[in-house]
């Protein structure tokens, strides 16, 4: 009796050498994700820098008030006597506005070298993020798309805040630069919807 081959039995393909290569140079990637991990590092460095100093302008440090100060006083604009409501609010858009960011960096480093270059196996892990089960190219271009608006969003309240010292072309510029930021976010998640009813009916078929 011949021996049948079961499915499960079955010697993995031998791959060409020079494909083997090609492959393997998805590795050139690390060293720029961990360049964004240095980036994040950073980010968190600023991101207690600029909370210190409100902390300390709040509690009458005057070094750390002058500092606060000139971070949110706008080239044009009265630069206020103390620490006014209005300033409390700008250094918390800022602050809000580098968390947003490291969560962008961390949609990149993370998304990325999980779809381009290695998996990390966290199936099962209590603290694998919700998004990361079903990650690929496309789901990582919408959360990035989405992600760059809300950091859009944040500067454009801040230029509200501040209205007076622009002008009306600068105002209308960057509502446009939002608004075209809104409408190349809708587009990517229209044409990715479409990509997958395509393969739906084609899997169907």
């Amino acid at each position: 009796m011949e021996h049948e081959d079961k499915p499960g039995n079955t010697p993995p393909k031998r791959i060409h050498p020079i494909a083997r290569f090609l492959f393997l140079t998805r590795w050139l990637q690390l060293p720029l994700y961990l360049g964004l991990v240095l980036a994040q590092c950073v980010y968190v460095f600023h991101f207690w820098i600029e909370l210190s100093d409100l902390i300390g302008a709040v509690l009458g440090n005057q070094n750390s008030l002058q500092h606060i100060l000139d971070t949110v006083t706008i080239k044009g604009a009265e630069r206020p006597a103390k620490l006014t409501e209005t300033a409390i609010m700008l250094v918390v858009l800022g602050l809000i506005d580098v968390v947003m960011i490291s969560n962008l960096l961390i949609m990149v480093i993370i998304g990325g070298y999980e779809t381009f270059v290695s998996r990390m196996n966290l199936e099962g892990h209590p603290d694998q993020p919700e998004w990361l089960s079903h990650v690929n190219a496309s789901v990582l271009k919408v959360k990035l798309a989405t992600a760059i608006i809300g950091i859009s969003s944040i500067h454009l309240l801040k230029t509200f805040i501040n209205a007076s010292a622009y002008d009306e072309k600068t105002l209308l510029a960057q509502t446009g630069i939002h608004m075209a930021f809104l409408l190349s976010a809708i587009a990517i998640a229209y044409c990715d919807r479409i990509i997958m009813q395509t393969s739906q009916q084609s899997a169907e078929h």
